[in-house]
């Protein structure tokens, strides 16, 4: 009977254990959401970590990621407006922003929700791809073309539960048959574009230059012109002096004086400053006036 009851113990502190065991679960890192099914139903999802406590045997946790997820899509063909061949390397960073619908939508497996983001990404690049040409999407490769995908695809994946928050091409190329023809075609348009460019630069120099020899012209004419005028009123003016000068005795005078000083002036020329003059010369008058 002891050996009976010692078995009837053990076996009520297993379940006891058992039970215990089961009411707890730890949330271990803080980057997961816990949700907690009844009989397949949601009855609550728990976002911070430590001890939880559900029904055993009742409620089932389920552990769903709670960060930035990256998705790496396979490499496949796209086609141009232009009907050329391209091939487009992308991937997508995506994260969970509601776990419930995730849940219910997609059973809470990220291999469902990987397929989904695989089929809606493709099919936005493929339509915007076909509606640019191939050198559009070249130099789109910048940034443009991702964010013209990502618009694309809009808000698409909230049904799902999940938020998209980057479109990125790793690598966006030609196939290897098309590369030399396209990049010397390539090279050929904007070899023509430059020309054309520097044919209407020097064109435009060539005008600016005959335009400014012109302006120069006129410039210097109107400068001659203004210089003989300034001339004239000078040489009118010194008339006008002079007659004034000689229109008064003592004014006539002492300008024949002074126009003699400078003459004799003139002609003491080399280290000797004699001058010698005979008394007949004009300049001798200065001296006897």
């Amino acid at each position: 009977m002891k050996s009976k009851k010692k078995v009837w113990i053990v076996v009520v502190l297993l379940a006891l254990v058992l039970v215990g065991t089961n009411s707890f679960m730890v949330v271990t890192y803080p980057d997961e959401f816990t949700v907690v099914k009844q009989f397949g139903k949601i009855v609550s999802i728990r976002e911070n970590p430590g001890l939880s406590f559900v029904i055993p045997f009742v409620q089932k946790a389920e552990k769903i990621e709670n960060e930035v997820l990256l998705y790496d899509l396979a490499v496949s063909d796209v086609m141009t407006k232009d009907k050329k061949s391209m091939i487009a390397d992308c991937f997508v960073l995506w994260r969970i922003n509601d776990p419930q619908r995730y849940t219910q939508t997609l059973s809470a497996q990220k291999s469902n929700a990987e397929y989904r983001i695989d089929t809606i990404v493709y099919n936005s690049l493929k339509n915007v791809i076909s509606s640019l040409s191939q050198e559009e999407v070249i130099s789109g490769r910048d940034g443009e073309l991702a964010e013209s995908i990502r618009n694309n695809i809009g808000d698409t994946l909230e049904q799902y539960g999940i938020t998209l928050l980057a479109v990125e091409t790793k690598s966006l190329d030609l196939p290897d048959e098309n590369k030399a023809a396209v990049y010397e075609r390539m090279i050929s348009e904007r070899n023509n574009i430059a020309a054309t460019y520097k044919a209407e630069g020097e064109e435009e120099a060539k005008e600016i230059s005959n335009n400014t020899k012109a302006e120069v012209i006129v410039m210097q004419s109107e400068a001659d012109a203004q210089a003989q005028e300034i001339i004239a009123k000078g040489e009118a003016e010194y008339m006008r002096i002079l007659g004034e000068a000689y229109n008064d005795p003592e004014k006539a005078d002492f300008y024949l004086f002074l126009r003699s000083l400078d003459a004799a002036k003139a002609t003491m020329t080399g280290k000797n400053k004699t001058l010698i003059i005979d008394e007949t010369s004009p300049l001798t008058e200065i001296f006897y006036k």
